[in-house]
């Protein structure tokens, strides 16, 4: 099935056309920023939540100020675009860079595809994952007082995360959970760590080094909604233990049961149906 390729014009490009110059500062400095979303029933799932994320981390990166009423139009094409060619459920992957590296004029590189949904997403929803926990040099606070860390940042540097999974996967996992200097829980190389605890839908701060998950926050709206109790608080290994359930979320997968943790099996006690209220949140 052909990628599909949209530039920042919105128009749909042959995706074996040459878009990247060699000195691209996303290339070569992973200087830039991305989102992903799930395309599925001819739409592209929480692109409002995604476009204002990138928005405002582009701010923290220092990059241009993107307009989002493009970004809008480059999704609808690409969305229009997977409707005539694809099958199935799509990956759409938004990148912006700073542009080329040697000339303070350059626009920022600017393009979307399109592409299936990995195999190994339907599996993770259907039969949960194996997890371990990775330390990280991170120190609670940090954030706060170090905003070139952009520990909320959707950011192309993401060499560490994509290490972390080889990692994982070496060990005979599918994922992994990031844990702070302090021992504190953060989130997963690609999604938001959600446990439920007492009843309650509960996950790690938002502002101690955790990107804004688009995915927990359309949950933690819908829970809300329906009376669903949901916090954000510091959670340790041992909370996730002790955990009636723990889950990982992400744009693509949407919900993913953790069913082991440092080869530990994890409760599963259903008493909060998770997977129907982040299928029914993706629409949001």
């Amino acid at each position: 099935m052909p990628t599909v390729l949209v530039s920042a014009a919105g128009l749909v490009l042959d995706p074996d056309a040459a878009l990247i110059h060699a000195d691209d500062l996303g290339l070569v400095h992973g200087d830039g920023l991305f989102e992903t979303m799930l395309v599925r029933e001819g739409r592209a799932c929480g692109a409002d939540r995604h476009l204002a994320r990138l928005r405002d981390s582009a701010s923290v990166a220092g990059l241009p100020a993107v307009d989002v009423a493009d970004l809008t139009r480059m999704v609808d094409a690409g969305v229009a675009q997977w409707r005539r060619v694809g099958s199935g459920e799509g990956m759409l992957r938004l990148v912006c860079t700073r542009g080329r590296e040697g000339d303070p004029a350059a626009a920022p590189t600017l393009f979307l595809t399109v592409d299936p949904v990995p195999d190994r997403v339907a599996v993770a929803r259907r039969d949960g994952v194996r997890a371990v926990t990775l330390p990280t040099a991170y120190e609670p606070g940090s954030a706060q007082h170090a905003p070139w860390l952009l520990a909320g940042v959707k950011s192309l540097s993401y060499a560490v995360n994509v290490a972390a999974l080889r990692h994982a996967r070496g060990l005979g996992a599918d994922d992994a959970i990031f844990v702070s200097a302090a021992g504190t829980v953060l989130e997963g190389p690609r999604g938001s760590v959600v446990a439920v605890i007492d009843g309650a839908l509960v996950t790690p701060p938002r502002d101690d080094g955790i990107l804004p998950g688009t995915t927990q926050d359309a949950l933690f709206d819908l829970a809300a909604a329906e009376g669903v109790p949901a916090v954000e608080r510091p959670l340790t290994v041992e909370d996730l233990y002790a955990a009636q359930e723990v889950w990982l979320l992400s744009s693509v997968t949407l919900a993913a049961r953790v069913r082991e943790l440092n080869g530990r099996a994890c409760r599963r006690q259903d008493v909060i149906d998770v997977a129907c209220l982040v299928h029914r949140s993706a629409g949001s």
